[in-house]
């Protein structure tokens, strides 16, 4: 009974001809509109994202969401054209049928469309990004955003697939979101050394290096008495931060520190344990019962 009903719908309960006829009416109403949208409605849109300067990781999935827009709305006015009767009205007896079980089986589906969304519209991070995720555990660059998943690229060569969901549900760290990153490291000292001049060797070899900036300005905080040094903490700002960047720049500015502390006398102390306490050693006679004299 619903099979019947769903033909007589379609107008496919009638004779043969008329079958034929309403077929070539459906095909040529349908490569008509679709040759419209491709020609005239898709370009326009293209044009449209360009001028409001889409980026393209946000152009490409748009694009073809209105490519399947061009083709619904070419089925559903091709329909009326070949005698069918209304689309909606047979596509809505169908739909209602699976709609609880498609349902179901696309809930992860929806949820990373959805969070796909999200980063289009709010922009966290786009491609070309460096990014950080789950507590710091993932890092990489950023390589492609689609409206299902995200694909970076790690530092080892490795291309991770990210549902868009794990990247909107967690913090997401993005270091070169603007055009400056403060970068910190702490140089610990012995307790015997003098503070004041390790202070001023730290800010030298700071405002030494071509690529750390001047403003602001490096600056030394005491932050640590640890158990076997002082903790001195750097802080520095780099200008247009990238990972490959930030990593030589920091390697460079310790090592010039390191290699001044070394000049100057500065120790730089591992760590290290005092033992207390005494030793005693029984008399052999307690391991030797036979009494044997010891060689």
């Amino acid at each position: 009974m619903v099979l019947e009903a769903i033909l007589v719908d379609l107008g496919l309960a009638q004779g043969p001809a008329a079958a034929i006829g309403g077929a070539i009416r459906f095909l040529v109403a349908f490569l008509v509109l679709v040759t419209i949208g491709r020609v005239i409605v898709l370009p326009l849109l293209d044009r449209a994202f360009d001028r409001r300067n889409l980026e393209p990781h946000a152009q490409r999935p748009l694009m073809k969401v209105a490519w399947f827009g061009v083709l619904f709305v070419a089925v559903a006015i091709a329909f009326g054209f070949g005698g069918f009767g209304n689309f909606l009205t047979s596509l809505a007896t169908i739909a209602a049928a699976a709609a609880l079980a498609i349902g179901i089986a696309m809930q992860s589906v929806i949820s990373n469309f959805v969070a796909g969304v999200f980063i289009f519209t709010e922009k966290p991070f786009k491609i070309g990004d460096w990014i950080e995720w789950q507590e710091d555990d993932y890092s990489g660059i950023v390589e492609d955003i689609s409206l299902r998943v995200t694909r970076v690229r790690t530092f080892d060569n490795e291309l991770i697939t990210v549902p868009n969901s794990d990247l909107t549900d967690n913090a997401v760290k993005n270091p070169v979101a603007k055009d400056k990153l403060r970068q910190k490291f702490v140089f610990g000292i012995g307790y015997d050394d003098d503070i004041r001049a390790a202070t001023d060797i730290i800010v030298e070899e700071a405002e030494n290096h071509a690529e750390i900036l001047d403003d602001p300005a490096p600056t030394v905080r005491l932050t640590e008495l640890n158990d076997s040094d002082v903790g001195l903490q750097s802080r520095f700002w780099i200008a247009d931060p990238a990972r490959a960047d930030f990593v030589r720049i920091r390697g460079e500015y310790i090592q010039r520190v390191k290699e001044r502390f070394d000049r100057e006398g500065i120790d730089i102390p591992y760590p290290y344990r005092t033992l207390e306490g005494g030793l005693s050693v029984e008399s052999l006679d307690a391991i030797r019962p036979s009494g044997e004299p010891v060689e």
